[in-house]
C-alpha cells in the first residue's frame, strides 16, 4: 500500500475505524437478531389466530340451514293450520 507523504496513515485512527466498524456490526447483527426474533413471535402469533378462527367457525350454528328448517316448520304450520279449519 502506497503511503502519501502529505497524509501519515496513523496506527490508532486505523484502531478506532476499526472499532466503530466492529460497534455497526454488532448494532446490524443485534437488529438482524431481534428483527428474526420478531418474526417468529408474529408467525406464532398468527397461528394461534388460525386456530381460533377455526374452532369459531365450526363451532357457529349453521344458519342457512337453521333458516331453510324455520321456513319448512312455518309452511308445516300454516298448512296445518288451513287445513285443519
Amino acid at each position: 500500500m502506497a503511503v502519501d507523504p502529505e497524509h501519515p496513515v496513523v496506527h490508532g485512527e486505523l484502531a478506532e475505524l476499526r472499532r466503530r466498524l466492529d460497534v455497526a456490526y454488532a448494532r446490524v447483527e443485534g437488529g438482524l437478531a431481534l428483527l428474526s426474533h420478531r418474526t417468529e413471535e408474529t408467525a406464532k402469533e398468527l397461528d394461534e389466530l388460525n386456530t381460533r378462527i377455526n374452532s369459531l367457525e365450526h363451532a357457529r350454528w349453521p344458519l342457512p340451514a337453521v333458516a331453510a328448517l324455520t321456513a319448512v316448520g312455518a309452511l308445516v304450520v300454516a298448512i296445518w293450520q288451513a287445513l285443519g279449519r
